[in-house]
């Protein structure tokens, strides 16, 4: 597994806390904040996917 699938899938458990976060508090900058964290973690996802495609794991 590449260290980019591991990275991403943290930054998204982050941004979705971020995001609860917000919701709950009323606070619409940390729930923003949180949603982009949370699409940025499905990129690098998403390319460490590509990356492991890309070396046969």
């Amino acid at each position: 597994m590449d260290k980019d699938r591991v990275i991403g899938s943290a930054k998204q458990i982050k941004g979705t806390v971020k995001q609860a976060a917000g919701k709950a508090v009323g606070d619409a900058k940390l729930e923003a904040e949180g949603n982009a964290d949370k699409i940025e973690g499905q990129v690098q996802n998403a390319v460490g996917g590509l990356k492991d495609t890309l070396k046969g794991k």
